[in-house]
């Protein structure tokens, strides 16, 4: 009897920046690592590849290029239709500017100057989660985990019938484990993402915002059920997401 062979295929990524200094440096890199790469050097050219055929399996997507910006460039491919998975690289680590680029439909976003490898695992994290064909979670109203109900609209959160009382930064950080699930996120990035990319805040402002919402959750850290911590490392949101229907 013949078994199925595995699939071996190397994902498809879609490089668009118009910097050929990361393209020819960051190309080579994600090649080494299992990809197959295409690249753009501005907007216009970018929104060509991701949108022909065939269609890449992941986008990075940088906001500044000539002819049409990176935002721009992924309105466009979100009106077509087309779902694929777009990291966006942006040069300002303000909410506004992260908040903006979530709402317009990317599924992650990173920071210039980055750490190459940092956008690597993001990739492949980000490929784990995606769901052929439909919007990412980030884009997503409400999100369902088990027991488990956010309104990121409304700002509230819900364990079976009782409302999640949170501070704001425990449900911006609730906000964020829900459309990253089963992805290792660093106590930086966390960081980032609840006071920006220069803050006097410490990691330690990270494990009590963590704390918090174990508490209003009932989470155990021994026996997590939401939220486990990966010693030395960071953060892992437990349970699958979807997106309420």
């Amino acid at each position: 009897m013949t078994r199925p062979t595995p699939d071996t295929r190397r994902p498809s990524v879609l490089l668009a920046d118009d910097d050929t200094a990361i393209t020819e440096q960051l190309g080579p890199l994600l090649e080494r690592s299992g990809f197959d790469v295409r690249t753009a050097h501005d907007g216009t050219a970018a929104l060509a590849a991701a949108t022909g055929a065939p269609a890449p399996d992941l986008v990075v997507l940088d906001v500044l290029m000539p002819h049409m910006d990176g935002r721009e460039v992924l309105r466009r491919i979100r009106a077509d239709g087309a779902w694929i998975p777009v990291i966006l690289l942006t040069q300002v680590g303000e909410s506004t500017e992260r908040a903006m680029a979530l709402e317009e439909g990317a599924d992650d976003y990173l920071n210039k100057p980055f750490d190459p490898y940092e956008l690597i695992a993001r990739m492949r994290a980000l490929l784990r989660r995606s769901r052929t064909g439909l919007p990412p979670l980030a884009s997503s109203r409400v999100l369902r985990a088990g027991a488990l109900r956010v309104d990121r609209t409304a700002r509230r959160a819900w364990l079976a019938d009782r409302e999640l009382v949170l501070t704001p930064k425990a449900g911006a950080l609730l906000d964020y484990l829900v459309t990253h699930p089963d992805e290792l996120l660093s106590r930086e990035r966390l960081m980032e993402v609840l006071w920006g990319w220069e803050s006097a805040s410490t990691t330690r402002a990270v494990d009590n915002r963590v704390a918090e919402l174990r508490r209003a959750l009932g989470d155990d850290p021994a026996a997590p059920a939401w939220i486990e911590t990966v010693t030395g490392e960071g953060y892992r949101f437990v349970p699958r997401v979807e997106a309420e229907r």
